[in-house]
């Protein structure tokens, strides 16, 4: 018998039957809404923590810390040390030391108003704007050359407490009182440029900070420096840049590297293993319903015994009385993977409205790493042809296994013996 004939009977036996050929399709549909929901979900979830990273990170900005953070902290970096990374490794743009003072205190010198800055850093304003450019862009002032020593460059929640009214102008003088070994140092500086604000979260957001001339710490500490940022020329080779500065130290494991690249890999394999793990569960949605589909079938053929016996008894083959069978289970599949398709597009949109109202952000206390102003995280649903392939072929698939059995039974009934049953 032909297959366009086979497919035929096969339709007109399911819409026979309209309530049980529905309830049994409506299992296909629940398994693959939910694998396509979940891995559009899924998806958009990773998408977004990448992006998030991106932001918060600088993907070609290695950050090099003395000491380790199992070990602790050593002294610091020497200014040989900063000559050896440029020096000896290759791939590199940009290398600049820090000098962070977080115990530092700025005051309004006319008005005597506290600044809110948690840690200023004394940099190389050339270097590190060429290393941050996005991030070193003045919204008021100018970035001064090296060589001004009495200047300072505020973040922008340094200078605005209020988002409208600015604690001190360019062009104002504020009070530096910085702590050494328990002997208040102060210093008079005049504010050249106050930064845009970051908004942004991650180790880079520089809104809290404010930043001298390296020369405007006083001897011996402007050669003492806590951390090293190198910038490389290829992301992908951080990891290898970042084993060739250590190899310039004489115990590489003296320092820490922190490689943004390495981070965001290992959490983008954590993020897709999860991903996995969840459409995983959803496939067992898919199982029961072809465990359903081989009962409902199972029930058929008893039913029709009587009518499979008649096909034989006229020159029916077995093999036509299995593709009927068959036919009615991959024509479920197919109906059920089409429907599935188009509610798990709708029902990702709905849970992703859902989970982005709950990942709004919540008010923090000050910290280091305090972001200004964190942005709610919307999840928007990725989705993939190929995932959206896989799941429409995996459900026919099922369909097929679980249809199997019962399509068997069926073929293999005896003509004399089915013609008999009651």
């Amino acid at each position: 018998m032909r297959l366009s004939k086979i497919l035929a009977m096969a339709w007109e036996n399911m819409t026979q039957r309209k309530l049980r050929t529905s309830l049994t399709t409506l299992g296909v549909v629940i398994g693959i809404t939910a694998i396509i929901g979940l891995a559009s979900l899924g998806e958009g979830f990773r998408l977004g923590v990448k992006e998030r990273m991106e932001e918060g990170f600088e993907l070609n900005v290695l950050i090099v810390i003395p000491g380790s953070f199992t070990s602790g902290l050593r002294g610091g970096f020497t200014p040989q040390d900063v000559a050896n990374i440029r020096e000896n490794v290759t791939g590199i743009e940009v290398v600049t030391p820090i000098i962070t003072l977080p115990q530092a205190k700025l005051n309004n010198t006319q008005t005597n108003e506290g600044l809110n800055a948690i840690t200023v850093g004394a940099v190389n304003f050339s270097e590190i704007s060429q290393i941050f450019p996005d991030r070193f862009v003045p919204l008021a002032g100018e970035l001064p050359s090296q060589e001004e020593n009495d200047t300072v460059v505020l973040g922008f929640r340094t200078c605005y407490l209020n988002d409208v009214t600015p604690v001190v102008n360019v062009g104002e003088n504020v009070t530096l009182q910085i702590d050494f070994s328990g002997m208040p140092v102060n210093k008079t500086l005049q504010v050249a440029a106050i930064l845009n604000k970051g908004g942004t979260s991650g180790i880079t957001n520089f809104d809290y900070w404010a930043f001298i001339p390296l020369n405007a710490v006083p001897a011996p500490n402007n050669e003492t420096y806590n951390i090293i940022l190198v910038k490389v020329s290829d992301t992908e080779k951080s990891e290898q840049i970042a084993r060739d500065i250590e190899n310039t130290f004489e115990n590489p494991y003296s320092i820490s590297i922190l490689v943004p690249i390495a981070f965001m890999r290992q959490v983008d394999r954590i993020l897709n293993f999860v991903q996995l793990f969840l459409m995983a569960i959803a496939s067992i949605s898919l199982l029961v319903a072809g465990i359903g589909i081989m009962n409902i079938m199972t029930v058929s053929v008893m039913e029709r015994t009587r009518e499979i016996g008649i096909l034989k008894a006229i020159g029916a083959k077995s093999r036509t009385v299995l593709g009927m069978f068959l036919a009615e289970a991959v024509l479920i599949g197919i109906i059920g993977g089409l429907i599935g398709m188009f509610t798990g597009y709708g029902i990702s949109y709905g849970l992703a409205y859902m989970l982005s109202s709950f990942m709004q952000p919540q008010q923090q206390q000050d910290t280091l790493f305090r972001t200004p102003e964190t942005r709610g995280m919307n999840i928007n649903p990725v989705f993939s042809p190929e995932w959206t392939i896989i799941a429409f072929v995996f459900a026919i698939i099922v369909c097929i296994i679980f249809g199997l059995y019962p399509a068997r039974k069926a073929a293999k009934l005896n003509p004399v013996e089915a013609l008999r049953y009651e």
